[in-house]
């Protein structure tokens, strides 16, 4: 039994809200479900949002320390990895606001909220596969065929979705619908573009409701296939938001 909760880029607030509205009763810093219900992090829990830091800390304990919840990277992760690592990356597209937070914070502290990342980053899988095959949880979401590998054609989709390489007018890479495609089983829950409301197609839910627009953060509740959703204290920004031609 499962929870999967949306990109939160560091709403950690609304992160914190939308776990109490699910049910869970918070235990020394820890959130627990009565029913026994797992929360699953669908990856870009940093960037943009107010508190990434807090965001990696609270998922860093859940996750390594207590084994909890889950979590599968993002793209703006692997970016943040990549930060950390000493690549060169470039402080835009929301890491910036990350990178300030980090700067602000005492040496020590910033060298353990580091490592932590890199923990967590390093020791989760690109994506999971739970409840005997039947849900598969990815960032991006992934192919029915790629389900059960792990490649470096796995890896750019689950961060990226199915892009094409080309870029559309505004810079961000085009990327095709693979929804419309997905057949039958399994159930496929993923994040990264975001909309309005929750879009169910062909067994696959998109929960990135956009809470670090303005949206709303959203969690999925597995298998009951239930939302739950809190509003967001960020600035309503409609443009950030996809609309699917179907």
């Amino acid at each position: 039994m499962y929870d999967c909760i949306g990109d939160v880029h560091g709403c950690y607030d609304e992160c914190l809200q939308l776990l109490e509205k699910m049910g869970y009763q918070m235990k020394d810093g820890t959130p627990l479900h009565p029913e026994g219900y797992i929360p699953v992090f669908l990856g870009d829990i940093t960037d943009r949002g107010p508190k990434s830091v807090e965001m990696i800390e609270f998922v860093w304990k859940l996750v390594i320390e207590k084994k909890m919840a889950l979590y599968v990277p993002g793209n703006h992760c692997n970016k943040l990895y990549r930060y950390f690592l000493g690549n060169k990356v470039h402080a835009t597209h929301g890491l910036e606001t990350t990178v300030a937070e980090l700067e602000a914070l005492n040496p020590k502290v910033r060298k353990r909220v580091r490592q932590r990342f890199m923990q967590l980053y390093e020791e989760s899988p690109l994506y999971l596969v739970l409840d005997g095959g039947n849900l598969v949880v990815a960032h991006a979401g992934i192919k029915k065929e790629l389900i059960g590998l792990n490649n470096k054609k796995v890896r750019t989709f689950v961060l990226y979705g199915d892009i094409t390489g080309k870029a559309l007018p505004d810079g961000r890479p085009e990327r095709l619908d693979w929804a419309l495609w997905h057949k039958g089983d399994p159930l496929i829950v993923y994040g990264h573009t975001p909309v309005l409301e929750p879009r169910i197609k062909n067994n696959t839910y998109n929960i990135d409701t956009g809470a670090v627009f303005g949206g709303k953060l959203t969690g999925f509740r597995y298998p009951k296939k239930v939302f739950f959703q809190v509003d967001s204290s960020m600035p309503f920004v409609p443009e950030k938001f996809h609309t699917y031609s179907e």
